[in-house]
């Protein structure tokens, strides 16, 4: 069912200092100069050539052995646990950053940041001001703080997983005791093509809301923040969170990214807080849209659409209703998330599940210890005997 997927780690791109150094130390070597090293004559010839020989392999094999330690990438000195400030101007470039950050000892090189930065593109998105760090931060992690910006004590907003954009604007309202209201922060929101010029990855969205782009997670607010500069924030670390998942699967199902955040945004709701049961529930969702026919005619049959759009558990529903979020009854997606996944949703989204390609129903129930379990059916007859049996 899955096409192949691919699943190159970063560290497997050598940095621009690392070739260098190889490369000085090739053409050092071809220019070696052995000749000092000569055998002295005597009645044995062949022992001493043999002597000289070894002599020569083993100042070879030192040489060489020194080189490579020299090509080695240079390791932070900042002891793991230990915190730093990091000063960055206004203007700095990600050159600047990483000189700074080395001569702090969070990084070993300048260079191992300048190249991350311009591999992931957010050179524009580093924002000044006064950072602590803690040494064994990774590169990657250094960065995210800095395009996140320096927190501000008593003003951190935590959006959790699965928040909604008005779950967001009454968080961003209370964590600012009012500055930025609810409402001016849902109507900032209301439109993505007002940003989409700053983010590509908007480009499908037309004039929906920003509904599931305000990624979760936890943010500085500053005391001149604006509705546009916290969604301006939240839409930076989306990009960075997605840039390198690999879109190639949803892609071949006939969704686009907007699709599939969308399709993330219902596995956020419908599954728990774990990696292998969410991209169990995409493969059972990929399954639902695809199949035509029976058992399940192109319907998700998610209860948590509904919920979203009526803004309470849909207990007392007509499930006749025509709405396109309630996809007992109408086919295919949604027409906008229905909240802010976590990155896990959106993997999962994007790989779903191998081996479960008659798989058309889940279902969760509470064991004997109280904790939620999933079970997954092939038939509608298979999946009723799963309600009888825990119902």
């Amino acid at each position: 069912m899955s096409p192949a997927r691919r699943n190159v780690p970063y560290s497997s791109r050598p940095n621009h200092a690392a070739r260098a150094a190889h490369a000085q130390a090739k053409r050092q070597f071809k220019t070696y100069d052995t000749s000092y090293i000569q055998p002295k004559k005597s009645k044995g010839p062949l022992i001493g050539a043999g002597i000289a020989a070894v002599v020569v392999v083993i100042l070879l094999v030192l040489a060489v052995m020194f080189l490579m330690k020299s090509c080695a990438p240079a390791e932070a000195s900042l002891p793991e646990g230990e915190t730093a400030v990091v000063v960055i101007e206004e203007g700095s470039g990600a050159n600047a950053i990483g000189d700074e950050l080395q001569e702090a000892g969070l990084v070993g090189s300048s260079a191992d940041f300048s190249n991350r930065v311009k591999e992931m593109g957010v050179d524009n998105q580093l924002k000044p001001g006064e950072y602590t760090f803690t040494g064994g931060m990774t590169v990657d992690e250094l960065i995210e703080a800095i395009i996140a910006g320096p927190a501000v004590l008593g003003d951190a907003l935590t959006i959790p997983e699965g928040y909604t954009l008005d779950d967001i604007a009454a968080s961003v309202e209370q964590v600012t005791s009012g500055r930025i209201t609810a409402a001016e922060f849902t109507k900032a929101a209301s439109d993505a093509s007002v940003y989409a010029g700053s983010y590509a990855f908007l480009a499908d969205v037309g004039t929906n809301s920003l509904e599931g782009f305000l990624f979760p997670k936890t943010y500085g607010i500053q005391e001149d923040a604006t509705a546009d500069s916290v969604i301006r924030m939240m839409l930076d670390q989306y990009q960075v969170e997605v840039a390198y998942l690999d879109y190639s699967y949803p892609e071949s199902q006939g969704l686009n990214t907007y699709q599939t955040l969308i399709l993330a945004s219902i596995i956020e709701k419908e599954s728990p807080d774990n990696a292998e049961v969410r991209a169990k529930v995409a493969a059972v969702f990929y399954n639902r849209l695809a199949n035509e026919g029976a058992p399940t005619y192109g319907l998700l049959g998610s209860d948590a659409t509904t919920a979203y759009e009526i803004g309470e558990d849909p207990t007392d529903y007509d499930w006749s209703t025509d709405s396109p979020y309630n996809t007992r009854v109408h086919k295919g997606l949604t027409p906008t998330p229905i909240c802010s996944p976590s990155l896990d949703s959106i993997k999962a989204a994007c790989s779903p599940a191998e081996n479960m390609e008659d798989y058309y129903f889940f279902s969760f129930w509470p064991n004997e210890e109280g904790v939620v379990e999933y079970f997954f059916d092939k038939t509608y007859e298979e999946h009723q005997a799963t309600i009888a049996e825990h119902a």
